[in-house]
């Protein structure tokens, strides 16, 4: 194992916070289509691709606790930016409900 890969595992909190945010975009998801939010194709459309981005970040993030070596960190280091990603488009999600620049 390699000294980067003992020293900074994140693959464990990337995939807890991941399946996390998961179940967030899902009740996001749900609200909208509940409340009957017809303007809210914009933040539906966010919060639908930060899920998929989410549901990506979490198999890579497990498929990398799986693995050792330079492909693990590889893996680990893909979800990272994907889950970074997937945080960024939930960011824009809210401020579309918080601002209600919803188009």
């Amino acid at each position: 194992m390699s000294e980067r890969r003992s020293r900074n595992n994140n693959s464990p909190y990337i995939l807890n916070a991941s399946s996390n945010l998961v179940g967030l975009c899902f009740i996001v998801l749900t609200s909208i289509r509940m409340l009957k939010i017809g303007e809210a194709t914009l933040v539906d459309e966010f919060t639908t691709i930060a899920f998929l981005i989410f549901m990506v970040s979490t198999i890579l993030s497990f498929l990398s606790m799986r693995h050792n070596g330079a492909y693990a960190e590889r893996l680990e280091l893909l979800a990272d930016y994907i889950f970074m990603a997937g945080l960024f488009l939930l960011f824009v999600s809210a401020l579309l409900i918080t601002f209600k620049v919803i188009s």
